[in-house]
């Protein structure tokens, strides 16, 4: 039997497959009340219900996608916040509460730094997100998520402040420079500690 190896996503409607199974293992107490709902302009993949009647939208999409997905999951956050009330009326045996609000998650294959900051910038307990990957084996494509951890999430609320400069670093060279000896000698004069100057 062949070695698990990563591969490409399979089309979408399987990947929405495999994730939504995958979905009740990591959440098992989530529970979906509804898919592909179309919200102000685009599609909210799950519309689901934690065991606090928290309603939570999910949106999955793909590399390169993140922060893209990011901006979606919070617009279909306030969607469906502000229609809460008209689904509890159409659907009241849903476990929905209005009253604790809605929370969005997001799956992609990867975040990157400037989309983890934007999702550290959401209200807390708002957004959540998850990475998936997959895998193929002899069996077929399978789906891994791993939900990020709250810390891996969040940004510092201001930046560290260094105890000590450190210089600035354009991992060039000499050579890249085109620097001759002359010039190199006045740079090292330059950046010589002032105390070693007459």
């Amino acid at each position: 039997m062949p070695e698990p190896a990563l591969c490409p996503a399979p089309p979408r409607p399987e990947l929405l497959r495999l994730l939504r199974a995958r979905l009740s293992e990591l959440w098992p107490a989530l529970r979906v009340v509804a898919e592909d709902v179309l919200a102000a302009e685009t599609s909210i993949d799950w519309v689901a219900v934690d065991p606090d009647g928290r309603a939570v939208a999910v949106l999955v999409d793909d590399a390169g996608r993140d922060l893209d997905a990011i901006a979606r999951a919070m617009a279909h956050r306030a969607w469906l916040e502000a229609r809460l009330g008209s689904w509890v009326q159409l659907a009241p045996q849903s476990g929905l509460r209005p009253e604790v609000g809605v929370r969005a998650l997001v799956l992609c294959p990867g975040f990157r730094a400037e989309a983890i900051a934007a999702a550290a910038a959401a209200p807390p307990g708002a957004l959540s997100l998850a990475v998936y990957r997959c895998l193929r084996d002899g069996a077929g494509v399978h789906v891994l998520v791993e939900p990020l951890a709250a810390e891996a999430s969040a940004a510092p609320s201001k930046p560290e402040r260094r105890a000590v400069a450190e210089p600035f670093r354009t991992r060039l060279s000499d050579f890249d420079l085109g620097l001759t000896a002359e010039e190199q000698a006045e740079f090292e004069r330059l950046a010589a500690p002032v105390g070693g100057r007459r």
